[in-house]
């Protein structure tokens, strides 16, 4: 082999390096914010489309925590590594990096350009500030409270009391305390001030604050997004996204209940879930929930009303399924959840964002709250417990299972039955970008 041959060689392998270091980034960026595996995978190889490196000599492996990527072609092979350091939620960074893989390739990005596109998406900053984040958080518990059937009394205290936690769990992430520790604090500080709000007046639920003022702590997109790992066959990554779900409930329980035996709170359980609230302002709550809880996962704020309206539909037919036609809230649940996922399948034409950006934010008014606590109290007085109370418990238990397994199996399903369809779609549409560009190149242009 010459002299130039050896350079050529050099060459072409730096170049396959730096596509290799690029989409490696990109699956990273989509990991590090609250993408599903599903749709890392996807992207990584649609990535891989637009620098030619065929879908057949690509091979990828996702974890939670690590990226592995292998291209064998051209008489060599080449496999490297990229951790996951950190793990937030940004909706508009995903919805940007899915533009941004099809752009690529309709505008033949060269690899500089695709980096520096990365780049810009990376360091954009949040499209909400702390306040907003603070204001639309507590807005949403305060929606959430009205949805358990809180009066509008009971939603301005549950506001504020959200709105304490939320800063200090706002301020835990700046000041890099343990996450856990962070949401635990968090937790605690709301309780607190909704066990004092239930002495305030001009309210006939007092407790409403107490059951809904910390649930903007509830992991509902590392919840559904496990559920999806699990379904779509991705077993570690999903098994692993469950125990950090199950070890954030875990954080924020510890926290609620302590600030429960500190302030020695009775068990207030009993009040009724169901409400005489017309429908319009179960939709109306809903709505606020929906949108408020969208600030915290910077959805982009043309989308708010989507996922809004979309929130009002979920929890209405939740709520006609579970009290009208008293099929149970499980049902009422999975029906609602299911129903958004399908309309999102088809509104992602509409609006070309990832479906995850419009669902999960739709169905976190969802969660369940009155069967987590009544579970909660019965567990924290297992000295006084008779054998009535563990049936209790044991019912609640399942029942709260039910709900949240309810709502990542309805966010699933959807997509898992119209994958085929979504996947022979999008290949096809790849491939006419790509057969696009190429006759681009051959006329010079």
């Amino acid at each position: 082999m010459t002299e130039q041959d050896n350079e050529k060689m050099k060459l072409k392998k730096a170049d396959m390096d730096k596509k290799i270091r690029l989409i490696l980034r990109t699956g990273q960026l989509l990991m590090e914010n609250a993408a599903d595996t599903n749709r890392i995978v996807k992207t990584m190889k649609r990535t891989a489309g637009y620098m030619d490196i065929a879908d057949e000599y690509c091979n990828i492996h996702v974890t939670y925590t690590t990226l592995m990527i292998n291209v064998s072609m051209d008489g060599y092979s080449i496999t490297k590594f990229q951790k996951c350091c950190q793990h937030n939620v940004n909706m508009a960074l995903l919805a940007g990096i899915s533009r941004l893989s099809w752009r690529a390739i309709e505008e033949d990005f060269s690899l500089d350009r695709y980096e520096r596109a990365l780049d810009k998406l990376e360091s954009r900053d949040p499209r909400y500030t702390p306040l907003i984040i603070i204001i639309g958080a507590a807005l949403a518990c305060g929606g959430v409270s009205r949805l358990f059937g809180g009066d509008w009394t009971a939603f301005f205290y549950t506001a504020v009391c959200a709105a304490i936690g939320v800063y200090l769990r706002i301020k835990c992430d700046r000041w890099q305390i343990n996450t856990y520790m962070g949401i635990a604090i968090a937790a605690f500080a709301a309780t607190v001030c909704a066990y004092f709000a239930s002495y305030l007046p001009y309210t006939d639920t007092p407790w409403h604050p107490m059951l809904t003022c910390a649930i903007f702590i509830v992991p509902g997109i590392p919840l559904i997004n496990s559920i999806d790992d699990l379904l779509d066959n991705y077993i570690t990554a999903g098994t692993t996204r469950a125990i950090n779900t199950v070890l954030m409930i875990g954080s924020m329980s510890f926290g609620i209940v302590f600030a429960i035996k500190i302030c020695h709170v009775a068990d207030f359980t009993d009040i009724a879930f169901s409400s005489e609230n017309a429908y319009w302002v179960y939709a109306v709550a809903a709505f606020i929930a929906a949108a408020g809880f969208s600030t915290m996962f910077n959805v982009p704020p043309q989308f708010l009303w989507v996922v809004g309206l979309g929130g009002s539909i979920a929890v209405c037919i939740r709520n006609f399924l579970n009290f009208d036609l008293t099929m149970g809230q499980p049902v009422g649940t999975l029906v609602g959840a299911m129903v958004i996922s399908f309309i999102a399948i088809k509104a992602v034409h509409w609006f070309h964002v990832p479906a995850h950006v419009l669902v999960i934010p739709s169905v976190i008014p969802l969660m369940p709250g009155v069967f987590m606590y009544r579970l909660m109290f019965a567990i924290i007085n297992t000295d006084i417990m008779t054998e009535a109370k563990l049936v209790q418990a044991v019912q609640n238990g399942v029942n709260a299972s039910l709900v949240i397994l309810a709502i990542g199996v309805g966010v699933a399903i959807p997509n898992i039955f119209a994958r085929k369809y979504i996947h022979e779609a999008e290949q096809k549409n790849l491939q006419k970008a790509i057969k696009k560009r190429y006759l681009k190149r051959l006329l010079g242009r």
